[in-house]
């Protein structure tokens, strides 16, 4: 007989503070959590609340090096919860989800790696610089996710992790074009600066109107970068569980529309921020319980 292990004191309590976090979260995405079973969709909440949490220690105002020593701290914390001492209000529930699904510990240090790039100016080299960051930040928080959601039977991580990789690659290059503008003021430039050379397209001339056929063409280049990503995370689909199918089917949706979005604005993403239409994104989430019922 199996043996569910029993959750630690004050779990219950610390799963509620994370749904309250994620509740609170000005994102689509957490309607999407009601397509899994109620101990997955906690564990969603458990690992969102978390991210919430190291998102917002890198982007809080203040001097680089005290958010640093802030992700330091928060590091720290995070490896004493993975043993058991919990000093904040989300670690019970997110030790009971790395235990109960397995989830390998290096993805959750991944992420604060990745965040930490975000504290301070940002320049990327060369795309080998670009992915790792899109990795840390973006797929490992996916690979994370592919063991709460569960996958066919048979099917290994082995399986799963290549696609998951590419599909986070995918949604966080997506980020990346859509956040231009904002992550400039920041002085934040993530798109690699041997292809911004290659098409004659400096960060500061980026809104010079006599450099915007330059822009449109550099533009198009990293979107057709990012569809490549979309087309291999695809494989993915097919390799989760009925629940699974359907939350990727609509993170994947909402994200490629994005995509679809900037395009359709003619990459001014300056103007203003794009964003997906509230119909299409509500689209998306019922497309997602047509998948799940077996029915798309």
């Amino acid at each position: 007989m199996t043996v569910t292990p029993r959750p630690a004191p004050g779990t219950r309590h610390s799963f509620a503070a994370c749904h309250a976090t994620t509740a609170a979260a000005n994102s689509s995405f957490p309607v999407a959590f009601r397509l899994l079973a109620p101990a997955r969709r906690r564990a969603m909440d458990a690992l969102y609340a978390y991210m919430r949490v190291t998102d917002d220690l890198a982007d809080e105002p203040g001097e680089p090096g005290q958010k640093r020593a802030k992700l330091a701290a928060w590091r720290a914390s995070l490896s004493a919860a993975l043993a058991g001492a919990f000093t904040h209000p989300i670690h019970p529930a997110l030790a009971d989800t790395v235990r109960r699904f397995d989830v390998p510990e290096r993805f959750l240090f991944d992420a604060i790696d990745g965040m930490e790039t975000d504290v301070g100016p940002v320049r990327m080299a060369t795309f080998d610089e670009l992915y790792p960051y899109c990795y840390r930040v973006a797929s490992a928080v996916g690979l994370a996710c592919v063991r709460i959601w569960g996958a066919r039977p048979g099917v290994t991580a082995d399986d799963t992790d290549p696609p998951a990789e590419a599909a986070g690659i995918a949604f966080q290059l997506t980020n990346v074009l859509r956040d231009l503008g904002e992550d400039l003021a920041r002085d934040r430039v993530y798109l690699p600066a041997d292809e911004l050379a290659h098409f004659d397209c400096p960060p500061e001339r980026w809104r010079d109107p006599a450099f915007a056929d330059r822009f449109r063409a550099m533009m198009r280049f990293q979107v057709a970068r990012a569809r490549d990503y979309y087309r291999r995370g695809a494989e993915l689909a097919p390799l989760l569980s009925p629940d699974g199918r359907a939350i990727f089917h609509v993170m994947r949706g909402a994200y490629s529309r994005l995509l679809d979005e900037i395009e359709r604005a003619g990459y001014d993403v300056f103007a203003r921020r794009v964003r997906v239409p509230k119909w299409r994104k509500a689209a998306v989430c019922a497309a997602g319980w047509l998948v799940k019922w077996g029915l798309w």
